[in-house]
């Protein structure tokens, strides 16, 4: 009698399945090559996505001449609706990311805490080399503004929305957000 027959016999005999781990992942492996070719043969096109372009407006939200370093600037994006408060700030020579400008210091991110929309405003600080938007009132959320905005500390789990800077000359525009504003489905509101 075979090795593989008697296998067979006691596997029944047991009422178990006596697969080793060799033989489990060669046939799940091969299972999972023919589910994967059959789906994209019975179903073509379907598997692949479609990327959808947002065009941001582009607005002028000030002056780099006018900016003093670590004042914040406000204004709002992407539109003035609900959630839109955001601020422009010359982190003093701090280089950031999506910074704009001489130093790379010039950046913009949303006003509201993205874990349950906090307000930031008034909380920018430039502590020795380190630029940080917090803590938030409502559960202490810190992000580090040179870094895109990633969270630090606190019960966020996203980092804070940035916008998308242009320099044209002196002047300074919004072209775009990098992130979802608090409380929106979508950054373009439906007008």
């Amino acid at each position: 009698m075979t090795e593989l027959k008697k296998k067979d016999e006691t596997a029944a005999a047991h009422g178990k399945c006596m697969l080793n781990r060799r033989e489990f992942l060669m046939y799940s492996g091969t299972a999972a090559a023919a589910v994967s070719t059959i789906s994209i043969s019975l179903f073509p096109g379907q598997a692949q996505a479609r990327a959808r372009v947002v065009g941001y407006p582009r607005k002028l939200i000030g002056r780099l001449s006018d900016l003093q370093d670590n004042q914040p600037v406000d204004f709002n994006y992407p539109d003035d609706g609900q959630n839109s408060q955001c601020f422009v700030v010359k982190m003093a020579g701090a280089k950031a990311g999506g910074g704009i400008g001489p130093q790379r210091d010039v950046v913009a991110f949303s006003y509201l805490c993205t874990h349950q929309g906090g307000f930031l405003n008034g909380k920018y600080q430039a502590i020795g080399d380190n630029r940080v938007l917090g803590q938030c009132p409502l559960h202490l959320s810190t992000y580090d503004l040179t870094r895109h905005g990633i969270i630090i500390s606190g019960q966020a789990y996203q980092s804070i929305p940035q916008v998308l800077l242009e320099l044209d000359g002196d002047d300074i525009y919004a072209v775009g957000m990098m992130g979802l504003l608090f409380g929106r489905s979508d950054n373009l509101m439906e007008s």
